[in-house]
């Protein structure tokens, strides 16, 4: 895999947005900048005072590996903007906690994740809801494969897992959007919208990241373009702990999320193949 030029130096992506500066600095003040332990979650949370302290309390303080025992796991909340004691909770529950005081979308706080996560020196980077509907038991499955240098990011699936929901349009969603991927990338991918996934710092300092909302897609998408190593893993989604999904009705996500998957395919994929295309037949003359 060769990365392009412009993935050195990702990891400073919020350098020119003056809000995210300004949160990150407040966290390096508040716990220094490591190093932190080798594997980081981040969950991204806005108004989750319902299920974020439980989330926070299951996040395995170390993870056994085969060749590595006892791997530290530090828990990162990018609070976007929360007015419900988010952030309190969370940190009372031991998390490393990083506010946000506006909302910014998703996307964005966990962009601001990766990035803390990068500067404290994390070797891997897992990604997990704030409502409850993953199983934190499952966290060596899917940084196992990325720390012994098997691949170099892990999704998880429900379709490969167990999925206690029964809404029948969004099932039948995973699936579509799954075959549309799949064709698209030429990676069999069963789960896009799955938010449990673990991945290398590289993959995120050299994807190009623009979403502040349905960002599943174009990190997956992003990896796939560049050529990085990507495997699925067998998950369990549980119905949400407490609260409201904040994804809206089915067909406006729907909408959404397949704009997103056709923008960043054509973006990262598409345009660049047409143009290299384009240049082959000056080369030859």
């Amino acid at each position: 895999m060769v990365l392009p030029d412009h993935a050195a130096g990702r990891t400073a992506r919020g350098d020119q947005d003056p809000g995210l500066n300004l949160a990150a600095a407040s966290f390096e003040a508040r716990y220094g900048t490591g190093p932190g332990a080798p594997v980081v979650v981040v969950i991204a949370a806005l108004d989750e005072a319902g299920s974020i302290a439980d989330v926070v309390r299951t996040v395995p303080h170390t993870v056994e590996i085969e060749g590595r025992a006892g791997l530290g796991v530090d828990c990162l909340v990018i609070d976007d903007g929360s007015s419900d004691g988010t952030a309190r909770l969370a940190e009372e529950a031991g998390a490393l906690v990083c506010r946000m005081v506006r909302n910014r979308g998703q996307g964005t706080a966990l962009r601001l994740g990766y990035r803390l996560a990068s500067a404290r020196g994390a070797e891997v980077i897992v990604t997990m809801d704030a409502d409850g509907q993953f199983d934190p038991s499952e966290l060596p499955r899917l940084v196992e494969p990325v720390l012994t240098g098997r691949a170099d990011f892990v999704n998880g699936s429900r379709r490969l897992g167990r999925a206690d929901r029964a809404d029948p349009v969004r099932s039948a969603g995973v699936t579509l959007f799954g075959l549309l991927i799949s064709v698209l990338t030429a990676r069999r991918i069963t789960d896009p919208a799955n938010g449990f996934r673990a991945f290398r710092p590289a993959v995120v300092e050299a994807v190009p990241q623009r979403q502040a909302q349905y960002q599943t897609a174009e990190l997956l998408i992003g990896a796939a373009a560049l050529g990085f190593r990507i495997q699925e893993a067998p998950v369990t989604v549980r119905s949400r702990a407490a609260g409201a999904s904040k994804k809206g009705s089915n067909l406006r996500y729907g909408l959404r999320f397949t704009r997103v998957v056709l923008g960043t395919w054509w973006s990262v994929m598409a345009r660049p193949r047409l143009e290299r295309m384009a240049r082959e037949p000056k080369r030859r003359r």
